[in-house]
């Protein structure tokens, strides 16, 4: 065990905020969540954050630890050293404390069409067959499914942070993953929507989106591989046109 100081920039909207020093007994295997955690029920119930599975999965936790986003609940003190600083992410509105505001970023996500739409919308709704998908079909998109809406790629992107209107590294992985599944029939719109400046080529390769992904999702590859798309639409069309057929067991 050992004490480490938390420094957490507590703040509503309407101020700068300030950091609190808040020092806290850890071993080698306590995370910056538990650690926070910790802190609301002993020092300061105060306190305001976001959680919830607390193992990765959900991406509740995002924050910025050490000037880094990264999810509070995979971070262990003990490879921070002395000194574990906090705060919101940037790039977003605040609700309080280390809460950001995403409603906006969820905004961008649901714009560019994040779901499947089948060539025949009553097949879609009332299916006589399975979808079926071979191996390599499924690899086109499969790495970009693991994301978890975390906004942490957003909150490191620099085009974020200076351009409002951006989409976004999540928004845009997102529509590169249904873009390139055959078993959706809305590639032209999806594609339409994301060539624009403030689409695929507001992206200045940075890499940062994909430095910070807790999942190995990949944003920068995946933006890449849209404008391509964009570039070409008709044969990303054909591209990702099923090539087993759609009877039979999945």
């Amino acid at each position: 065990m050992r004490t480490v100081q938390f420094q957490i920039r507590r703040s509503r909207p309407s101020d700068g905020g300030e950091f609190r020093q808040y020092p806290l007994e850890v071993d080698r295997y306590t995370t910056v969540l538990e650690g926070l955690l910790t802190i609301r029920e002993q020092q300061d119930p105060g306190l305001a954050l976001r959680y919830s599975c607390r193992m990765g999965m959900c991406g509740s936790c995002g924050m910025r630890i050490n000037g880094r986003p990264a999810l509070a609940c995979l971070t262990r003190v003990s490879t921070l050293g002395e000194k574990v600083v906090v705060e919101p992410m940037r790039g977003f509105g605040l609700v309080k404390d280390l809460v950001p505001e995403l409603a906006p970023f969820f905004a961008k996500y649901g714009s560019v069409q994040p779901t499947l739409h089948a060539p025949d919308p009553v097949e879609q709704e009332h299916p006589t067959s399975a979808f079926r998908q071979t191996p390599a079909e499924v690899g086109r998109y499969l790495q970009f499914n693991y994301c978890i809406q975390c906004g942490l790629c957003a909150s490191a992107c620099p085009i974020s942070a200076s351009d409002e209107q951006f989409i976004g590294p999540a928004a845009l992985t997102v529509a590169y993953r249904y873009t390139s599944d055959s078993r959706d029939a809305s590639a032209p719109l999806r594609l339409s929507i994301v060539d624009t400046k403030h689409g695929v080529w507001g992206c200045r390769v940075a890499g940062s989106c994909s430095y910070v992904c807790p999942k190995g999702v990949d944003p920068s590859l995946a933006i890449q591989k849209l404008k391509g798309m964009t570039l070409r639409p008709t044969r990303a069309v054909a591209e990702a046109a099923p090539t087993s057929p759609r009877d039979g067991p999945a």
